[in-house]
């Protein structure tokens, strides 16, 4: 398995916007993430984020995803309608042992930060090699 999928928060987040409304906490940050090739690729939606408040760090096969947005708006202005979630964003995945985590590479692009983690090389499917002896035998009369 690549990937669990546990994020005890998301659900509780979900909730807390029903009830609340945007007010609340904002939610975690939509992903998709799937295997192509010898690579797992992992895509956030963040958009309207400063890169430099983006962090990424992995231990013990946790990856923790951060990232931050602010207003636009100054401070004194009188707002009309604020839809759009500032905040803190935070995600956390637990990859599995078959990912080399050593090697994550990142990029941020369009409003999307995408990971691209490669297969680990003990995890790649191989090819056996099947060798035998000479399956005729000599029969002796």
């Amino acid at each position: 398995m690549m990937l669990m999928r546990t994020d005890p928060f998301r659900e509780l987040d979900r909730l807390a916007q029903q009830m609340l409304g945007p007010t609340a906490r904002p939610s975690a940050m939509p992903m998709d993430a799937y295997r192509s090739g010898d690579d797992f690729l992992v895509h956030f939606d963040l958009p309207g984020i400063d890169p430099e408040t983006i962090e990424l760090d992995v231990e013990r096969n946790v990856l923790n995803v951060r990232a931050e947005r602010t207003s636009p708006a100054p401070e004194d202005a009188d707002l009309i309608v604020a839809e759009r979630p500032t905040g803190t964003f935070t995600r956390q995945l637990f990859l599995g042992d078959t990912l080399d985590t050593e090697r994550i590479d990142a990029s941020y692009e369009a409003g999307v930060l995408t990971l691209r983690i490669p297969v680990a090389e003990q995890a790649k499917p191989r090819r056996i090699q099947i060798t035998g002896g000479d399956s005729r035998k000599q029969i002796s009369s």
